[in-house]
């Protein structure tokens, strides 16, 4: 593992077998060096790479002096791993247990007192992999997806459907060696229009990932379809009941849209044997908590007392 230093944000490469992962890890400004300090790794929303949503809580958890690791899934951003644009929800889960395994490699930092964070998509894989991975001491969520149920739930014409769709896609592919990318978003707002997206949480999705306000180079907005076979035979909550021993955080946006995540969520809280805090954040959007200074501020403060109190 390479490293190289830049005032408190350090610039990580993570080994992942054959390839490596971009990341950032965000130190305290001024770290209690007497003692290990506990860290969370954070696991980030489809289709978005470490500088945006993910350096939004992870610098404010270590002003808050809670050391955090975000990284580029593979395949996606700054990251490796062919082809490009890949969401394999295993890989993604993957991902997380690598980065624990950099961490622990890090001076300063106690093994034992690591967490997960877990926002949109990245709350599924996060639950996904502390059920088995249980060097995860403690697991946050904030507006937690479960990707299989969103992919279920999108077919007009039901789960089975769209993969016989998509076998016929990947044979054609094979043939003539042209994998095919779709949009996880309309480009711009027009587009949206167009289509008839026009609804609050698509509006607030494009206007954080594809204006200024939070749009990155290396967030493509694109998605390798024969991912979405995957993304369909998923389940992020499978075995939670007996598995997730974990402490479970999980933070809510209060206007319910149509994201799912509301409901995700407290499907989770449900589920998990071991919920100790739940919070609605009143008022906010899914998108909301993406970069909104109010709502993310009260979802870190709340984060750092349920990490504080179980790492």
């Amino acid at each position: 593992m390479s490293r190289r230093v830049q005032s408190m944000l350090e610039h990580i490469t993570i080994p992942r077998g054959p390839i490596e992962l971009a990341a950032h890890l965000h130190l305290p400004d001024s770290p209690d060096r007497t003692h290990p300090q506990r860290a969370v790794v954070l696991s980030t929303p489809g289709s978005s790479v470490k500088e945006q949503i993910g350096a939004n809580y992870a610098s404010r958890l270590a002003a808050r002096g809670i050391a955090a690791l975000v990284f580029d899934p593979a395949h996606q951003g700054r990251s490796g791993g062919e082809p490009r644009d890949l969401e394999d929800p295993y890989r993604r889960g993957e991902d997380i247990s690598y980065a624990i395994d950099a961490l622990t490699t890090i001076p300063g930092i106690d093994p034992q007192r690591i967490g997960v964070l877990g926002i949109c998509a990245g709350g599924g894989y996060a639950v996904h992999t502390a059920r088995t991975d249980h060097r995860i001491k403690a697991v946050a969520t904030v507006v937690p997806g479960n990707m299989g149920t969103s992919f279920r739930s999108f077919q007009p014409d039901g789960p089975a459907a769209a993969l016989d769709a998509l076998a016929d896609a990947r044979t054609e592919e094979s043939r003539s060696g042209e994998p095919a990318r779709v949009n996880w978003l309309p480009d711009t707002l027009e587009e949206a229009k167009a289509v008839g997206a026009t609804d609050i949480d698509t509006t607030q999705a494009i206007t954080y990932y594809r204006t200024e306000r939070g749009g990155n180079a290396y967030s493509t907005n694109r998605r390798l379809a024969r991912g979405d076979s995957l993304l369909l035979g998923y389940d992020a909550y499978h075995l939670v009941d007996q598995l997730m021993t974990q402490p479970l955080q999980v933070i809510l946006a209060g206007r319910i849209g149509n994201t799912g995540s509301y409901e995700s969520g407290m499907q989770l809280w449900n589920l998990a044997p071991n919920p100790v805090d739940l919070m609605v954040v009143d008022g906010a959007g899914h998108y909301e908590m993406y970069d909104e200074p109010e709502y993310v501020d009260a979802a870190v403060d709340r984060l750092t007392t349920f990490y504080s109190n179980h790492l």
